[in-house]
């Protein structure tokens, strides 16, 4: 959200985005009346225009269709997702089997799978083992959405190295650190708690799986909200304590407006559930500290023969 922004502050309206920046509606609302303008295919930008594309990450093809359409870009791919794209990069290179754990159809997937079409396999759940082919059961390596249940995850991998004994592992986990901190906190949360409600969309990956893991720890219910008015107040007959958390790029506002509901129906005691200290943060798109405007009209320019007016 802070990298559309800022481009907003910086080039001006619009800014095309390709993809929802993040999986949550109220940010993507907030930056559409800023003046950015969401697509789902780099053929709807106009030619000369900037783009930019979204944390989730995209294939390399997505960044030649930029160049074909003289497009600026700025790359907001989530360092955490970019480290996913490097490794199968680097698999393939060695000519590995990469069994890729992930939902099919979720864009971080297709971005990662789009790094080494030919080498890699997806697996989604454990489910999905059994149909699963290698070349040389001796070179075959898993990664994973960052965004999935650690549980259903690691549930996934033993099946796996039970098929492939020679399984090998990346370097390091491959889940958001903020994915997995929301999960342990929801397991503790789950256990004490009659209801969870969890502030987050419904195109979120992770969102969606704080609400299964609520009900795996013991939650009686667990529900998914977007905004404090999609409370059913029938949720809360019976309740006498209530679990809140959110997804990861949920706006703390929205959380505030859940808890603000909540003590107003008499749930004031608000006791913190913290597993663990989130201290990380990332660097803005390099892309921010560039002349995106003049890059695009240049690379227009190129393509016509005209020169480029200073307006």
């Amino acid at each position: 959200m802070i990298a559309v922004e800022k481009a907003l502050e910086q080039y001006g309206a619009p800014i095309y985005v390709r993809h929802e920046i993040v999986h949550n509606k109220y940010v993507v609302q907030t930056l559409e009346k800023k003046g950015a303008i969401f697509v789902e295919r780099t053929a709807e930008v106009p030619e000369g225009s900037i783009v930019m594309f979204s944390a989730h990450g995209v294939a390399p093809v997505v960044h030649d269709e930029a160049a074909a359409g003289r497009l600026a870009t700025i790359d907001a791919t989530c360092p955490l997702v970019t480290k996913v794209h490097k490794e199968a990069v680097r698999f393939a290179s060695e000519d590995y089997d990469i069994l890729l754990i992930g939902h099919e159809g979720h864009e971080e997937v297709i971005g990662t799978s789009g790094e080494a079409p030919d080498h890699i396999t997806l697996v989604d759940g454990p489910s999905d083992v059994a149909k699963v082919e290698v070349r040389d059961p001796s070179r075959v390596v898993w990664l994973s959405q960052t965004t999935l249940s650690v549980d259903e995850t690691m549930e996934t991998v033993d099946a796996l190295k039970e098929k492939f004994p020679q399984l090998i592992s990346p370097p390091s986990d491959d889940i958001c650190y903020a994915t997995q901190n929301r999960q342990l906190a929801v397991k503790q949360m789950g256990e004490q708690a009659d209801l969870v409600i969890v502030v987050g969309s419904r195109n979120s990956s992770n969102s969606v799986r704080l609400v299964e893991v609520a009900k795996l720890a013991g939650a009686r219910a667990a529900h998914l909200v977007d905004f404090a008015d999609e409370i059913d107040e029938s949720w809360l007959e019976g309740v006498t304590t209530v679990g809140v958390t959110s997804g990861a790029s949920v706006p703390e506002i929205l959380v505030e407006q859940v808890l603000e509901y909540l003590t107003q129906r008499g749930y004031g005691d608000v006791e913190l559930v913290k597993a663990a200290e989130e201290s990380i943060t990332f660097s803005l798109p390099k892309e921010l500290r560039r002349d995106l405007r003049a890059e695009a009209a240049a690379l227009v320019a190129e393509r016509t023969g005209r020169t480029p007016s200073a307006e």
